[in-house]
């Protein structure tokens, strides 16, 4: 029988969940003036001038998580002459209804992105319009703006385009399953087989995404694999942490929204407007990078080379495919973290090292993420030859304020699935367990069991180890409220 404290975990957790925001500066509920203004929204915002394509009667289809409810884009196929495939990217219209200024635009602006905690979601905007009203919802009309693109046979981009359309939703489907029928492994999922051709349009979408891939990595883009864990309930009891793993449905979504978002950031450079790029800059230890290479038999260049670790990285994975997910973490937690920043017309963009590519920003998600947001309004203005609707100190300002409150909300969401990971161990003082090290500096080395996937502290036997390497540790002790699992090295 379950009893009150298995019942009380997703309550605890969500207690912890909403004091991290607090302490980080982040806001879990949304201001009485906001909620006034989501009041006097009265549905989805209509097709209200000639230059909005009418593309509802096109087979769109949405692939997410399981439980997604926040859509934020649509895709849909069509083979061309010559190999070629014209993708289409729908992306929900958010703007329309979170207007600049307004006590909406202010709160997703504070927060600058949802926040999905092992507990709770606290989303960007209300759910009223993040999973419903703005939300590529199934079988419902939506304003969107659309990126065409086609891409010839070999992956390069061919021509692009950028417009508004109303779309229609056909099927909502999820990753797991269409990757599973994809690979062969699983039947035809439902939402598929009753839309028809939906079947063969999936299957150009995958061989265009694997297209793009290929080019992507021959120019330097990095196949990383890490293991991310999620929660899984029993009702409000946690019962495990699950390893969730990349697959071909995730590929297709994520290389069309790095196609996307390249169109995207040059289609604002050929307006002559700003825009808000995506940067990974060169890494920070790419000394350890190169260590670790070594300790493998393989040798990197000195200096930073993305073609060079991306040929070290897909060796790897042929050699020892079961622990690669291990060493994409490590190198990772080396490449350093992205950040915002502004690039103005006619200046060169950093770029993003670990992508492999020169304009990246960020667009598609405008439900969840502020700096997509800000690329829409500032795509809507260049579409329709209105003028710049930030000031360069504004979006310099918005830049650095976006990357703080990234940071701040990667740090929430850690802990929180430190405190469930620790809550799962409670019962498990004294057990060993066998490790990687994920971190190593003098704050502190950190070390990620491989069953369950959980990260926790090494307070003893720590020294001489570094990043990426193995050991046996045994658990001492666990705080849940703070999200701290203490081991100890052994053997």
């Amino acid at each position: 029988m379950t009893n009150t404290h298995d019942r009380q975990h997703r309550a605890r957790l969500q207690r912890i969940a909403r004091w991290a925001m607090l302490e980080r500066g982040l806001l879990p509920d949304f201001s009485p003036q906001a909620l006034a203004e989501l009041d006097g929204i009265h549905g989805p915002a209509a097709r209200t001038d000639t230059a909005t394509r009418d593309l509802r009667h096109l087979s769109w289809c949405s692939i997410d998580n399981d439980d997604s409810r926040d859509l934020d884009q649509l895709t849909i196929a069509e083979a061309m002459p010559a190999g070629a495939v014209k993708i289409l990217v729908a992306i929900a219209d958010v703007a329309v209804l979170v207007k600049k200024p307004s006590a909406l635009d202010d709160y997703a602006q504070h927060n600058t992105t949802s926040v999905y905690t092992a507990a709770e979601i606290f989303p960007m905007l209300p759910e009223r319009l993040s999973t419903d009203l703005t939300s590529l919802n199934a079988a419902s009309d939506r304003l969107t703006i659309v990126v065409e693109m086609v891409i010839a046979e070999d992956g390069s981009l061919q021509r692009s385009d950028i417009y508004a359309a109303t779309v229609r939703n056909r099927a909502k489907l999820a990753y797991n399953r269409v990757a599973d029928w994809l690979d062969g492994n699983g039947p035809l999922p439902q939402g598929i087989g009753a839309i028809d051709g939906l079947n063969e349009n999936l299957r150009l979408q995958d061989r265009a995404a694997q297209t793009l891939k290929a080019l992507r990595h021959m120019h330097g883009a990095l196949n990383l694999e890490t293991i991310e864990a999620r929660p899984v309930f029993d009702g409000d009891e946690l019962k495990d942490l699950a390893a969730e793993s990349k697959n071909r449905a995730k590929d297709i979504i994520e290389d069309f929204m790095i196609a996307a978002n390249g169109v995207t950031a040059r289609y604002l450079a050929s307006k002559r407007f700003p825009s808000l790029r995506r940067v990974v800059r060169t890494p920070k230890r790419w000394n350890r990078i190169v260590a670790l290479a070594a300790e493998r038999d393989f040798t990197l260049p000195r200096e930073p080379d993305s073609k060079a670790l991306e040929q070290f990285l897909a060796a790897a994975k042929v050699a020892d495919p079961v622990r690669f997910p291990d060493l994409s973490l490590s190198v990772i937690k080396l490449l350093g973290s992205g950040e915002y920043g502004v690039e103005l017309p006619g200046c060169g963009a950093p770029g993003h090292f670990g992508l492999a590519v020169k304009d990246y920003t960020h667009s598609t998600a405008p439900n969840r993420r502020y700096p997509d947001l800000i690329t829409q309004r500032l795509l809507k203005a260049a579409l329709t030859g209105r003028d710049v609707p930030y000031t360069t100190d504004e979006l310099a300002a918005l830049a650095t304020h976006c990357t703080a409150m990234e940071n701040a909300v990667k740090k929430v969401e850690r802990q929180v699935e430190k405190s469930a990971a620790a809550m799962l161990l409670e019962a498990r003082i004294g057990d060993q367990f066998d490790a990687i090290v994920t971190g190593a500096s003098e704050k502190g080395t950190w070390v990620r069991l491989l069953h369950p996937p959980i990260e926790g502290r090494l307070e003893r036997g720590f020294e001489g180890l570094d990043v990426g390497h193995r050991l046996r540790v045994q658990l001492i002790s666990t705080d849940v409220e703070r999200g701290y699992i203490d081991l100890k090295r052994v053997g």
